[in-house]
């Protein structure tokens, strides 16, 4: 590891390491396969460094890379489990060791296992920068757990398909996972945020996490309140519960409002209002509307410009006549390509403008929408 670690540093000194005059020079220098390795993390370092605090210390697997929690969620999953008053935890398929890490900078004693060495060496290094490590070798099955230590679980999901949700492919089986969720100890499992409901366990908690606007995973979590949690982090740590608000289906009003991406998955919807006169477009549509902007910080207001039949030539018409250069459009539950839609509206002009094609009580309507940054 050392002497890759030195072509790393050379790598990372190179002024276009992705160049293929670096490459060159560095294989004057070092073996072809320790600068193959260094121009990865070097490009690894770079693709995590707005998700990783630590991203340019850290070395990686491309699968470690793609599967690490972020930073911020790291973090508040780690103080989860301080809160819960969790002295030592099992990170069991630690991977390259966001979460580890976390855990290990929130006080707790880390004992982080995956069952790929590679994987191990590269944790082990992740680990080191917080003072804590070695990562262990072992598979999951194969684990003593003592009765007192709370565990973590991020099941790998992908297959030589890609990512899947059935559960024979999990690893760690899924049935282990089930397993710790049932016992005695505190236990929380990190799954994408796309899981299927009918996947969940009815007597844990299901949070969705959003993080700057992006939805980025579900966990679950066994000795906590059961039910749906929407967790939103971004300059802080907000969370929506089930209030058993209601909402009806009414005509567009002077507002159009987005809930955030995980009170959508996590089925709060009426919550994200807060305390706004709010309704539906559509009963099974994620939109909102209102006559005054919704400020419960939950969701994404735009105001009401115009409203036209969703009708392509009459966008196109609408686009070119206000002379529209940069459209966002936004839909739900409409079958549309916006990218395609766009390539096809060809805006052009010094305009600005949201395109929500959304489904209401008069039909689907193309919603001429400007975005609205509330405090």
């Amino acid at each position: 590891m050392t002497a890759r670690l030195d072509a790393l540093r050379a790598a990372e000194g190179e002024p276009d390491p992705d160049s293929l005059a670096a490459g060159e020079r560095l294989r004057r220098a070092f073996p072809a396969d320790d600068v193959a390795w260094a121009l990865t993390q070097v490009a690894l370092r770079r693709r995590t460094a707005g998700r990783l605090d630590r991203a340019a210390d850290m070395l990686f697997t491309p699968a470690g890379a793609e599967q690490a929690t972020r930073s911020t969620v790291a973090r508040w999953r780690a103080e989860r489990f301080a809160d819960a008053g969790v002295r030592r935890v099992w990170d069991i398929g630690c991977g390259i060791g966001s979460d580890a890490m976390a855990f290990a900078e929130a006080g707790l004693e880390v004992l982080a296992v995956d069952a790929d060495a590679e994987t191990v060496e590269v944790a082990t290094h992740n680990l080191a920068l917080v003072g804590a490590g070695p990562a262990r070798l072992g598979r999951a099955e194969e684990l003593d757990v003592p009765a007192g230590d709370a565990v973590f679980l991020d099941p790998a999901r992908r297959t030589a398909r890609g990512r899947s949700w059935q559960v024979e492919d999990f690893t760690p089986p899924w049935s282990l996972v089930l397993g710790y969720l049932s016992s005695a100890r505190f236990v929380a499992v990190k799954l994408g945020p796309g899981v299927p409901k009918e996947l969940l366990p009815r007597d844990v908690q299901w949070a969705w996490v959003s993080a700057s606007g992006d939805v980025v995973e579900a966990s679950l979590w066994n000795r906590l309140e059961p039910g749906p949690l929407a967790v939103r982090i971004d300059k802080g740590v907000h969370t929506l519960r089930p209030a058993g608000r209601a909402l009806d289906v009414r005509p567009l009003g002077r507002y159009l409002a987005e809930p955030d991406g995980a009170a959508i998955r996590a089925g709060l919807v009426a919550e994200a209002a807060g305390e706004r006169d709010a309704w539906l477009l559509d009963e099974h549509v994620a939109y909102l509307s209102s006559d005054t902007p919704i400020d419960s910080g939950w969701v994404s207001n735009f105001e009401v410009l115009d409203v036209l039949d969703h009708d392509r030539k009459a966008l196109r018409a609408y686009v070119r006549d206000n002379r529209l250069g940069r459209l966002e459009i936004k839909k739900r539950a409409v079958d549309v390509n916006p990218a395609e839609l766009r390539r096809a509206l060809k805006p052009k002009g010094p305009g600005a403008a949201t395109i929500i094609l959304a489904r209401t009580p008069e039909g689907t309507r193309a919603v001429i929408a400007r975005r609205l940054a509330l405090g």
